[in-house]
C-alpha cells in the first residue's frame, strides 16, 4: 500500500487551535443565520450591523465562559454544575441586556419597550450560550476520556511488554547452568581448547540474546539462525549423539515470529530425547506455509512421553545425564507468548506419533516483513496481516517442560 505524503492530525491534537476554529465557525454560523433571518422578516440592511454586534457580544463573553468552565471542570460534579447554572444565567442576562439595548437605541429610544426587548431576545441568547456551554463541556469530557483511554493503552502495552520481557527471560537459566557446568568441568579436566571455544559460543548466544527486544519479533530465517548458535553450543557437549535437521521453505523464511519461540523447544527435545539416550536422537525443524498460515514443527526421536513419566518417577541418579530438575516454565511459556502476540488466533499442538518420539506443531498468522519508504526518505517496516479464521488451541494435560 502507497504511503501518504503526510500524516493526518487528529482535529484536537492541538486544544488551542481546535477552540479557535470551533469559535469562528460556531459564531460565524450563527451571525450567517441570523442575517438570513434578519433578510428573510423584511429587516433593513442596518440590522445587520445589530447582528454582527449581538455576535461579537456572544463571542467575547463565551471566552470569559470557557476561562471559568476550564476550572469548575474539575470540581466535585455538585459545585461544577450549580456553579455553572449560576454563571450561564448571569451570561446570558449580560448578553440579553445588551442586545435589547442595542435594538433599543437602534429603534431610538424610548419608554417603556426596553424590557420587553431584553426579554424577547432572552431565549435567543439562552440557546446560544446554553448550547455553547455544553457542547464546551461534551468536548472537554471527551477529551478527557480519550486522554484516560490513551494513558489506559499505553499502561496495559507497558504490562505486556513486561509480561513478555518476563516470559522470555525464563528461557535461558537451564540451558545457561548447564553450559557453565560443562565449561566447568573441561576446566577441572584441562581441556582448555574445548573450554574456550564453548565460551566463545557461549558469549555470542548471550550478545544476541540481549540485543533481540524481548517483545521483538523476528524472521524465521534469523530464528533459525540463533538456533544454530544454541546447538553449536549443545553438540560440544553431546557431539554425535545431537543430530538436527531444517526444513525451511523459502516463503516460510521471511514469515516474523516472536524472538525466542522455537528456542526451550529444542531445548525440552535435547533434555527429553537426546541425553536420556545412549544413542541420542535426531532434532528436526519445520517451517512452511499452510494457506495464509506459517506451520511451525519440531520433533525429535526420543522416548516420547511414556518415557518421560517414567523417568519421572526414577531417582534422580538413575534419571539419566541431565538431572536437572525441570523448571516447569518452557512449554507453558510459549503457550503464553503465543496467547500474548496472538489471542486465540494460533494452534499449540502437542503428538507423540505412534513410531515413537516427540513432535509441537505451531500455527500461527502468516506476517511478513516488508519496508516501505516515507515521503522524507526513511525506511518504515510494514507487517501485512491478512484475516484468517482462529483454530482451537489444543493444550494436553500433564506435560511441563
Amino acid at each position: 500500500m502507497a504511503m501518504l505524503p503526510f500524516k493526518p492530525t487528529p482535529f484536537f491534537a492541538d486544544k488551542n487551535r481546535a477552540f479557535w476554529n470551533l469559535q469562528f465557525i460556531g459564531w460565524g454560523g450563527s451571525m450567517l443565520m441570523r442575517a438570513v433571518t434578519n433578510i428573510a422578516n423584511g429587516k433593513p440592511p442596518s440590522f445587520l450591523v445589530l447582528t454582527l454586534i449581538a455576535t461579537i457580544t456572544g463571542f467575547s463573553i463565551s471566552l470569559l465562559l470557557s476561562v471559568i468552565y476550564g476550572k469548575l471542570i474539575t470540581q466535585r460534579p455538585l459545585v461544577t454544575w450549580g456553579a455553572t447554572g449560576l454563571v450561564l444565567a448571569l451570561a446570558v442576562g449580560i448578553a440579553a441586556f445588551i442586545e435589547g439595548w442595542t435594538i433599543w437605541l437602534w429603534q431610538g429610544g424610548g419608554e417603556g419597550n426596553f424590557a420587553s426587548l431584553v426579554l424577547g431576545v432572552f431565549y435567543i441568547e439562552m440557546t446560544l450560550l446554553g448550547a455553547w456551554s455544553a457542547l464546551y463541556y461534551a468536548i472537554n469530557y471527551y477529551l478527557q476520556v480519550e486522554q484516560q483511554a490513551d494513558r489506559l493503552e499505553r499502561l496495559e502495552a507497558q504490562a505486556t511488554s513486561a509480561q513478555l520481557a518476563m516470559l522470555r527471560y525464563q528461557l535461558n537459566p537451564h540451558f545457561l547452568f548447564n553450559t557453565l557446568n560443562s565449561i566447568s568441568t573441561l576446566v577441572l579436566l584441562k581441556q582448555t581448547e574445548p573450554a574456550n571455544a564453548m565460551l566463545t559460543r557461549l558469549s555470542g548466544f548471550l550478545r544476541h540474546t540481549l540485543v533481540t527486544q524481548p517483545g521483538g519479533k523476528v524472521t524465521v530465517a534469523q530464528e533459525v539462525e540463533t538456533l544454530k548458535l544454541y546447538l553449536d553450543i549443545e553438540r560440544m557437549r553431546f557431539e554425535e549423539r545431537l543430530r538436527t535437521v531444517f526444513s525451511i521453505d523459502p516463503a516460510a523464511a521471511e514469515a516474523v515470529i516472536p524472538s525466542f519461540l522455537l528456542q526451550p523447544l529444542v531445548e525440552n527435545a535435547i533434555k527429553y530425547a537426546v541425553s536420556p539416550q545412549e544413542e541420542g536422537a535426531r532434532i528436526s525443524l519445520t517451517a512452511q506455509l499452510v494457506g495464509n498460515r506459517l506451520r511451525l514443527t519440531v520433533s525429535d526421536t526420543g522416548p516420547g512421553l511414556r518415557a518421560k513419566a517414567a523417568r519421572a518417577t526414577l531417582p534422580t541418579a538413575m534419571a539419566g545425564a541431565d538431572n536437572t530438575v525441570s523448571t516447569g516454565v518452557g512449554l507453558a511459556n510459549i503457550r503464553d507468548r503465543l496467547a500474548q502476540a496472538y489471542g486465540d488466533d494460533h494452534v499449540f499442538d502437542i503428538r507423540t506419533p505412534p513410531e515413537g518420539g516427540f513432535t509441537v506443531v505451531i500455527e500461527i498468522p502468516y506476517e511478513r516483513e516488508a519496508a516501505s519508504e516515507n515521503a522524507d526518505g526513511t525506511a518504515e517496516k510494514l507487517t501485512a496481516h491478512p484475516t484468517v479464521t482462529a483454530a482451537p488451541e489444543q493444550r494436553p494435560m500433564g506435560l511441563d517442560a
